[in-house]
């Protein structure tokens, strides 16, 4: 196991380098770069040298990327090109925010799918199945932006039940209950489209363990129903909607940037928006740094779970099977 998690935190740290040369080298290709941010109007050509000298502009590319890249290591994450703040003290908050908003999200996904998916498969075609698939017929196709839009004008707007947008009521900041109510609308955007996944990944699973050879022998032994669904088919079923959870970590971010900026919820993802409208790159920079870092840990922690739910997963043995 140890040497089977040294060697995924060493391919993550090679990912990791390669997203950042990537980012660093598209941000700098792209028109009206840092270069025209950076370097102040109206300047004289000997003067926008000086300028470029000494922001260090005037250096080659890969020097650029080794410079920004020891900071970053170091913690230093830069500042922003038009006001000269330094960019964690902009991210870092926005990052807790996000966090919350993701994590009740995936949580809430999870607590009502996937024992809904187990249900729907010991009663296959049921009306709590034909539920199930409306839900994840809703979830798939309607964007984020216009369902939360649609719970805007009918709960803020017409009801007035919920608050419309921002994540505390101004002077309110701390109350759990009043994040609560921030929370609803933008959790139920946010979860529903992985609500539809999860029910119908934990369904099919579940639908293809309990036709295996061994369930139907613990049928035939007399075994209990409940303890044949939880205790010898839930657990390999779990292995695919692992997988899927791994995979959703980037979907779940990109979800989030749309749904914090219709609901004007002060996270990254509307941080981004904000930045890239701005062009301020260096904050762009230490966003897809942040969000590269959270997926990888997602994955590892994917990967790790595959060797819990499956004792098949033999991970750095030789001969065993890594998942």
């Amino acid at each position: 196991m140890t040497e089977y998690l040294v060697r995924r935190l060493l391919q993550s740290v090679l990912v990791l380098f390669l997203i950042t040369l990537v980012a660093f080298g598209l941000i700098h290709a792209a028109p009206g770069g840092p270069t025209q941010i950076m370097l102040s109007p109206g300047l004289s050509p000997e003067a926008l040298k000086v300028q470029a000298h000494n922001l260090g502009l005037d250096q080659p590319l890969h020097i650029q990327y080794i410079r920004w890249l020891g900071d970053m290591l170091k913690g230093d994450l830069g500042y922003t090109f038009k006001n000269n703040l330094p960019v964690g003290d902009i991210l870092w908050p926005t990052v807790g925010n996000t966090l919350v908003l993701m994590a009740v999200a995936w949580l809430l996904s999870l607590i009502i799918a996937i024992p809904w998916g187990i249900y729907n498969s010991t009663s296959a075609y049921g009306i709590s199945d034909q539920v199930a698939s409306f839900v994840s017929y809703v979830g798939f196709a309607m964007p984020a932006f216009w369902f939360g839009i649609l719970l805007q004008e009918l709960f803020a707007l017409k009801l007035n039940l919920l608050p419309l947008s921002d994540m505390w009521t101004m002077g309110e900041e701390g109350n759990i209950g009043n994040l609560i109510l921030h929370l609803l609308m933008p959790v139920t955007v946010l979860s529903l489209g992985f609500l539809a996944s999860y029910v119908k990944y934990s369904r099919s699973s579940m639908l293809e363990v309990l036709d295996q050879d061994y369930i139907r022998t613990a049928r035939a032994k007399g075994v209990p129903e409940r303890k044949v669904v939880f205790r010898h088919a839930l657990r390999n079923a779990l292995i695919p909607i692992i997988t899927v959870l791994g995979l959703d970590l980037p979907i779940l971010v990109g979800g989030a940037t749309l749904t914090e900026r219709v609901f004007n919820w002060p996270g990254m993802g509307r941080l981004f928006i904000e930045m890239a409208l701005a062009r301020e790159y260096s904050v762009l920079m230490a966003i897809t740094i942040v969000t590269a870092v959270m997926v990888i840990i997602g994955n590892l922690v994917a990967d790790i779970l595959y060797a819990i739910v499956d004792p098949r997963v033999q991970l750095g043995r030789k001969g065993g099977r890594a998942a």
